[in-house]
């Protein structure tokens, strides 16, 4: 990669903008624009910044954000400390990590000693269970950090309990973004180091009144990720608003704003899917016969993304929350 940007550069001239979109990249992009003295994007003195979940955490105060508690994995003595503090259960993740990969839920000491005994060789972060759904503030920002498109998500379950369940995963983009959340995405993306870019934030709406963090229905700080936001979301989006969010993201590139009018969320769409060896009541021939006018798209998932996204994803449009929900219990019936 060194040596194409290398090769550009003696061809072309001095390059003005690197970009993967995509999480697992990151790093090397901030690496090559350090090198190549990009300045459009982030370099390596700020990745760490929206990469580190630790790290994230002061990103998350200077918004004025509450996040879980929490501790770096380190002598057991010490995480056990931690635990006396907050309680079972835990939630335990690479501090650097894709998705949910290698995250778990520790509910009991026997577990956690079983963590233990086969702790992968990578800095892990532990934190503090909260009891909230969760929910998604997606776009675009330009380099004022100004939110040039956005759209909000709501999810079944989270990532974890999905893939370690192997539960049938659903969500839908909200026809109007909450208030709260709206408020809470804004904040965000203005405090931490992420202008120009794809944003896919992940809060929790507390279930319940947690001492600390908030009262029932507040917005706590989870993940930043400065990509889009996974799977077929991009597309959700697009389909809701009527806009195509790839090409706000073009405009930002060139112009450092919007050419695409105003966003009007005008439709729900929705995410469901079905898993193999599983006996559904209704075959993918119902669904498509039944749903035809409303179908967006079906698919058979890779391997690689089924464990979080199942293994056939169906794609739908509506008017309406409650039609969008009889959509994934017509999918989702046994």
């Amino acid at each position: 990669m060194y040596k194409a940007c290398e090769f550009f550069s003696s061809k072309y001239g001095k390059i003005d903008w690197l970009e993967s979109n995509d999480e697992f990249w990151l790093e090397r992009d901030a690496r090559l624009r350090t090198d190549f003295n990009i300045t459009t994007g982030l370099q390596n003195d700020k990745i760490a910044g929206i990469r580190y979940k630790s790290k994230m955490k002061y990103f998350y105060e200077q918004a004025g954000i509450p996040t879980p508690r929490y501790h770096m994995v380190d002598q057991l003595e010490d995480v056990l400390e931690f635990v006396e503090k907050v309680g079972y259960p835990v939630i335990v993740k690479p501090d650097n990590g894709v998705g949910s990969n290698q995250t778990y839920k520790l509910s009991n000491e026997e577990e956690l000693r079983a963590f233990y005994k086969d702790v992968p060789n990578l800095p892990y972060i532990m934190e503090e269970f909260v009891n909230g759904r969760l929910v998604g503030y997606e776009g675009v920002c330009n380099s004022k950090r100004e939110v040039l498109f956005e759209s909000s998500f709501t999810f079944s379950l989270p990532a974890m309990e999905i893939v370690h369940g192997e539960l049938d995963a659903w969500y839908y983009t909200d026809e109007e973004i909450p208030e709260k959340l709206q408020d809470a995405g804004r904040r965000t993306i203005a405090a931490f180091d992420g202008q120009c870019r794809f944003f896919h934030c992940d809060f929790f709406e507390l279930s319940e009144d947690k001492e600390g963090l908030g009262k029932k229905g507040d917005i706590i700080g989870l993940e930043v990720n400065f990509r889009p936001a996974g799977g077929y979301s991009p597309d959700m989006m697009s389909v809701a608003s009527g806009i195509s969010v790839f090409q706000v993201w073009a405009d930002m590139i060139c112009y450092d704003e919007s050419r695409q009018g105003e966003q009007k969320d005008s439709l729900i769409c929705v995410y469901s899917s079905q898993r193999k060896g599983k006996k559904y009541l209704h075959s993918y021939e119902d669904i498509v016969s039944k749903y035809a006018n409303e179908m967006v798209k079906y698919e058979e998932l890779s391997p690689k993304i089924s464990g979080i996204m199942g293994d056939y994803a169906y794609i739908a449009k509506f008017d309406t929350k409650e039609e969008a929900l009889a959509f994934v219990e017509y999918v989702d019936q046994m």
